[in-house]
């Protein structure tokens, strides 16, 4: 055995006696450390499960785009001062180019979009079927002028794709009967349930639609299947969507395209690459000649306040952290210098039988670091156990206030409070998503690697000031003033 090892064997053993013969002092330091383990890896698993649960709702729920006219920028400059101000605004309104297919397969050929789809729609009449209403109301397009609204008995909305069925999706519709056809520039249709009662339809029949200004203009689909619509629809007889024919977007096109008397409704949607192309994709837009009218909205902001109750715990949990490490170094520094000024007279006979500076250093080191490897693996032994009910205590309380503002603002309009009725918040263009009820905040083996660091890192730290100290000290000094 050399006389390095020799040496260190030595220290080891000095260290590990010193350690069991101040037992008081180090069983302090060491509980200390356990409560700093314990909530450096409380916050460190909420930390990591809240930013992967975060991250995971984001690639769960695509960032989506939509193109609306911006009504606040044309409000903004409008003066009512009579019916002259009225008939400008209408005339500015009409003046606005709308946006056709070829627009929206220009915007979409972008390398900010994964995907895009989008709905046609526009009202009809029938020489076949009745509408099925219980008021005297009729389909209008809302988003055009009255004078410019197509007063007709039904509303053909037409999908481009199975990606732009967003109430199939989210489960507002559901098919009861047959199939949606999978070509979509067929002649086909699926009607609501209630639709198909009141006018005794069923799958394989047909239905004749009619141009409401010009009724030589007919156009027949055959029914494929038959849906119902799972919203309430409070205390009316039929539901929103009862007298909506669903068919694909072929289908409106070329009914729009062979009546120029009719105004069809476009709404398109851009599946885009990620949150953070959101400008970037607005200023191409603009570069590709978008009107200064129309405006671009996204579901960033729906998606985020689902998030939001995890993120307010994951910050919560990183201020924790932070504080616990100041305060936990803070208290290790003032314990190691007392250690240093209790054991003075040690190191000063340690030093006058020959034992280097920083030999002494080492063993000081060394008793810490035994101790706080200790105290780290309680600690992290604890914080596993109890990370999980923690961190859903903390999202349960947030969840709560979240309700509670919820419901606080449903007081201010004049509801009752239902402590039994679960807060949800519609999203739009994405499917529906719950509050997230749980955090797995697992401590596992990364977290407790990083326990390790931080701990150590810490340790090494907070003995800076032992080790100066004893590089300082003078050992016939200290020897004289024991004596």
């Amino acid at each position: 055995m050399n006389q390095e090892t020799e040496e260190n064997m030595y220290i080891l053993k000095n260290a590990w006696t010193s350690i069991t013969r101040n037992k008081g002092r180090n069983i302090l330091m060491g509980i200390i450390i356990m409560v700093i383990a314990c909530a450096t890896a409380v916050s460190l698993a909420i930390i990591t499960s809240a930013n992967q649960l975060v991250k995971s709702y984001e690639n769960k729920y695509a960032i989506t785009a939509t193109i609306g006219i911006n009504r606040q920028k044309m409000m903004k400059n409008f003066k009512p001062d009579g019916e002259s101000s009225k008939e400008q605004m209408k005339e500015n309104f009409n003046a606005i180019e709308s946006i056709t297919i070829d627009d929206i397969e220009k915007y979409g050929d972008s390398q900010y979009v994964k995907n895009y789809y989008y709905t046609y729609s526009v009202g009809l009449n029938s020489s076949t079927i009745e509408k099925a209403t219980s008021d005297s109301s009729n389909h209008r397009d809302m988003d055009k002028p009255k004078d410019m609204q197509n007063s007709a008995d039904f509303n053909l909305v037409g999908y481009s794709s199975y990606e732009a069925m967003s109430e199939f999706i989210e489960g507002t519709y559901s098919i009861k009967e047959g199939t949606i056809s999978s070509d979509f520039e067929s002649n086909t249709c699926i009607i609501n349930s209630e639709l198909a009662t009141y006018n005794n339809l069923s799958v394989g029949d047909t239905i004749t639609l009619v141009n409401p200004n010009d009724s030589t203009k007919t156009y027949t689909l055959e029914i494929t299947g038959i849906f119902s619509d799972n919203e309430q629809n409070g205390m009316n007889m039929f539901s929103n969507s009862t007298n909506s024919i669903i068919t694909n977007t072929t289908v409106v096109t070329n009914i729009l395209n062979e009546n120029t008397d009719l105004t069809g409704n476009l709404n398109p949607t851009f599946v885009l690459t990620s949150k953070d192309v959101i400008e970037k994709y607005e200023a191409e837009l603009q570069e590709e000649g978008l009107n200064e009218n129309y405006s671009v909205t996204t579901n960033l902001d729906e998606i985020n306040n689902e998030t939001e109750s995890i993120k307010n715990v994951s910050n919560f949990a990183q201020t924790f952290l932070i504080i616990t490490l100041i305060i936990g170094g803070v208290v290790l520094l003032i314990l190691n210098m007392i250690n240093v000024r209790e054991r003075k007279y040690e190191i000063g006979v340690l030093r006058t039988i020959g034992m280097k500076k920083k030999t002494v250093i080492q063993q000081f080191v060394l008793e810490l670091l035994i101790v706080s490897i200790i105290s780290l693996s309680l600690g992290g032994i604890l914080g596993s156990i109890i990370s999980v009910p923690t961190a859903n205590n903390l999202l349960k309380s947030e969840i709560e206030t979240a309700s509670n503002q919820q419901e606080q603002i449903k007081e201010n309009f004049g509801e009752k409070k239902d402590d039994n009725k679960k807060i949800t918040q519609p999203m739009n263009g994405v499917n529906k998503i719950e509050y997230v009820s749980e955090i797995n905040a697992v401590v596992d083996i990364k977290i407790l690697l990083e326990l390790l660091g931080i701990g150590i890192l810490l340790t090494v730290l907070s003995s800076l000031t032992a080790m100066i100290s004893i590089a300082r000290f003078s050992p016939l000094t200290i020897l004289k003033e024991r004596s």
